[in-house]
C-alpha cells in the first residue's frame, strides 16, 4: 500500500516550475525541488530546526564569497 505525501510549497514561489517542496511523512522531514520530484532528501525536525537557524546565524555565509 502506497501512502499519499502532501507536499508543500512556499507561497512566496508562486507558479513557477522550480520551488522547494516540503512534506512530513513517518515523522520526518522531506525536501525536493519541484523540477526534479523523484530526488527527495529525507532529514529529521530537529536537523532542519538546526540547520534553519544555522542560516539564521549566518553560520554559511562564508559559501556566498
Amino acid at each position: 500500500m502506497r501512502t499519499e505525501i502532501n507536499w508543500q510549497k512556499s507561497s512566496l514561489s508562486g507558479d513557477g516550475p522550480q520551488c522547494v517542496e516540503v512534506a512530513e511523512h513517518n515523522g520526518e522531514i522531506l525536501m525536493r525541488e519541484s523540477d526534479s520530484p523523484d530526488a527527495v532528501v529525507t532529514t529529521s525536525p530537529e536537523k532542519l530546526r538546526a540547520f534553519i537557524l544555522g542560516v539564521k546565524a549566518g553560520e554559511f555565509d562564508h559559501f556566498t564569497n
